[in-house]
């Protein structure tokens, strides 16, 4: 039974208004800028961060007529009692956040993201596997080597846009059932590119395959779900890790794949691999914390502790609007286009990516010069997984150093930009790891096998820290918007990769009259060297580009006044395009470049 609607104004309760304190008494440190040590920042003056998020700027709220609720009308500042119109209460964070995957045992959350883990290798074998088909795939249909990476290309772009399609909704309705269904339709498409009678059938069943994909969009918005800010560092280095590996680990297959099986085999194994690792995930627990908040106040009601409480879904009806709809798909877009550090991390990575997979290609030309045959050069690829361990395990004690100063001198002791200083350092191995690779791939005489191994190496290991920083940076400034954030750093990576597939062979078949893989190495690492370029404006102009973005700011502030917890959802207003910065045009400002 509904109680009666409370006044506008509940009186607030004594944990709450201590809250208010100390957020009142807090308001006024904000980063000014990072630095190379561990001091704490100069606090800015006469600044606070508002209590309210985007309230402040919002425009008023129209209550509509009882018993009628939108989205618009159930959200209030902090974390006071909120009800809607028609007197509904909606249960806050405090009350289940014992039941949130912030307060999960470790074992049951490295259970989470060891089956994300193998997700996420699984979604990234399928890009990296199927170059190995396109011989026999070319043999088979008749068709050319350079039609069957047509194939490739719309898998990967349309991977690109996957990434983006499939976050937001996983925001809104749970990382479960997203993963679920993404993984399904995955592996439908792989029956159907096994099965497939022509070479038209391929193309289908490859773009519908990477269209269905979520990838690490969803995946690594799961760590927002299980961690706070300050402590999510080892599980984002997990995942990216299973990123990076599945990419790196579908040529050293795909080698004995080609060599010893027939061409369907190649969408039989993805098939395999697919349906494994969707039947282990399917015994995995919902981390979305909107959801836990929902079904939390669903058994309080059916208990009868409280027949007034609903979630945070429950009580959006519709539950997704047309508008809301509409802002839900674009989310990602709109983050990816107009908010700065989105923009920025995500073409740093997307292009350092496509650098990647476009020297990849060249391996096939490069080493049959020492007469590599189909396995020797799949051997060829296990340096980069050597290099990504490497960087993996450089990560290491500059996690434990950030933690030991969070844990002695508080949150707020390192800047945010702090993901990014061990990659000012490994960024410059892409230049040099091509440079390397470039003039050591001459052949016998003149070098030795080994020599563009190695440098393959220290390619790896700078493409690792890009991924790594970059979005480390943007799950600890956007916490629940995370997914929507990376994805636009999933959609850079896949979409500059799938392109980088109809022109990497070109390049290293025809640049130049001579020394064709040489010359081609050499144009990426001159690119390579522009495109850190930016890891050092980043760092460097983080405070200017974070206090332009106001959805960014507001996320903050809303978690410092829940004692440095991140906040479990947000309204779509936040997202609304007077709410969010022109990223292209913001960086190309003055103001970033004094």
């Amino acid at each position: 039974m509904a109680s009666t609607p409370p006044s506008k104004n509940p009186p607030t309760s004594g944990t709450n208004a201590a809250e208010e304190a100390n957020l009142t008494r807090n308001s006024s440190a904000t980063r000014v800028g990072p630095s190379f040590d561990e001091k704490p920042e100069r606090p800015r003056e006469k600044q606070e961060a508002p209590t309210g998020g985007f309230f402040q700027d919002a425009p008023g709220r129209v209550e509509e007529s009882e018993g009628t609720t939108t989205h618009e009308n159930i959200t209030s500042k902090s974390n006071q009692p909120q009800y809607t119109p028609d007197g509904k209460r909606i249960i806050t964070e405090d009350e289940c956040y014992h039941l949130l995957g912030y307060s999960w045992p470790a074992w049951k959350k490295w259970m989470l993201l060891s089956s994300i883990f193998a997700v996420q290798v699984s979604m990234n074998f399928n890009t990296s596997v199927f170059p190995s088909a396109v011989t026999p795939l070319s043999e088979h249909f008749a068709v050319s080597e350079q039609a069957v990476r047509a194939a490739q290309c719309a898998f990967l772009v349309l991977y690109a846009f996957g990434c983006e399609l499939w976050a937001p909704w996983s925001e809104e309705f749970g990382r479960w059932k997203m993963l679920q269904c993404s993984l399904f339709l995955v592996n439908i498409w792989q029956i159907l590119g096994g099965l497939a009678p022509n070479f038209a059938s391929i193309v289908i069943a490859r773009g519908l395959g990477g269209l269905s994909s979520a990838g690490g969009s969803v995946t690594l918005g799961m760590v927002a779900d299980l961690y706070q800010p300050d402590d999510q560092q080892w599980a984002v280095l997990f995942v990216v890790l299973s990123s990076v590996f599945g990419t790196s680990i579908g040529p050293v297959v795909g080698g004995p794949i080609q060599a010893f099986l027939p061409w369907y085999w190649n969408f039989w194994i993805q098939l395999i691999f697919g349906v494994t690792v969707q039947a282990v995930h399917f015994f995995m627990p919902e981390s979305r914390s909107t959801i836990l908040m929902d079904r939390e106040a669903k058994r309080k009601r059916e208990a009868g502790i409280d027949t007034n409480v609903y979630g945070p879904n429950e009580v959006k009806k519709p539950r997704l609007s047309a508008h809301e709809f509409a802002i839900t798909w674009i989310r990602p877009f709109e983050m990816f286009l107009r908010e700065p550090i989105v923009l920025s991390c995500s073409l740093l990575s997307g292009f350092s990516d496509a650098l990647i997979f476009t020297f990849q290609e060249g391996f096939n030309p490069v080493f049959e010069k020492w007469g590599f045959g189909v396995l020797e050069t799949a051997w060829a690829f296990i340096p980069i997984n050597i290099g990504y361990l490497i960087a993996y395990i450089s990560y290491v004690p500059w996690i434990i150093r950030d933690q030991r100063i969070i844990k002695a001198k508080g949150s707020d002791s390192l800047p945010p930009e702090r993901p990014l200083r061990w990659l000012l350092y490994l960024a410059p191995l892409e230049t040099i790891g091509l440079f390397g690779f470039a003039w050591t791939s001459m052949g016998p005489p003149e070098s030795h096998w080994i020599a563009p191994m190695i440098f393959s190496c220290l390619i790896a290991i700078a493409n690792f820290a890009i991924y790594m920083s970059t979005v480390d940076y943007m799950i600890a400034a956007y916490g629940p918007y995370s997914a929507s954030a990376t994805g636009g750093n999933g959609f850079a990576r896949d979409f500059l990769a799938g392109v980088a597939a109809m022109y990497s062979t070109p390049l290293y078949e025809n640049i130049g009259k001579t020394r064709h893989t040489e010359y081609a190495s050499t144009i990426l690492a001159c690119l390579a060297f522009f495109v850190t370029i930016p890891v050092y404006l980043i760092y460097w102009k983080g405070p200017v580009i974070r206090e332009r973005s106001k959805f960014a700011q507001s996320l903050d502030a809303d978690r410092r006044a829940k004692g440095g917890r991140r906040v479990v959802d947000a309204p779509e207003e936040q997202l609304e395009p007077k709410n969010l910065q022109a990223g292209m045009l913001f960086l190309l400002s003055p103001k970033v470049q004094a």
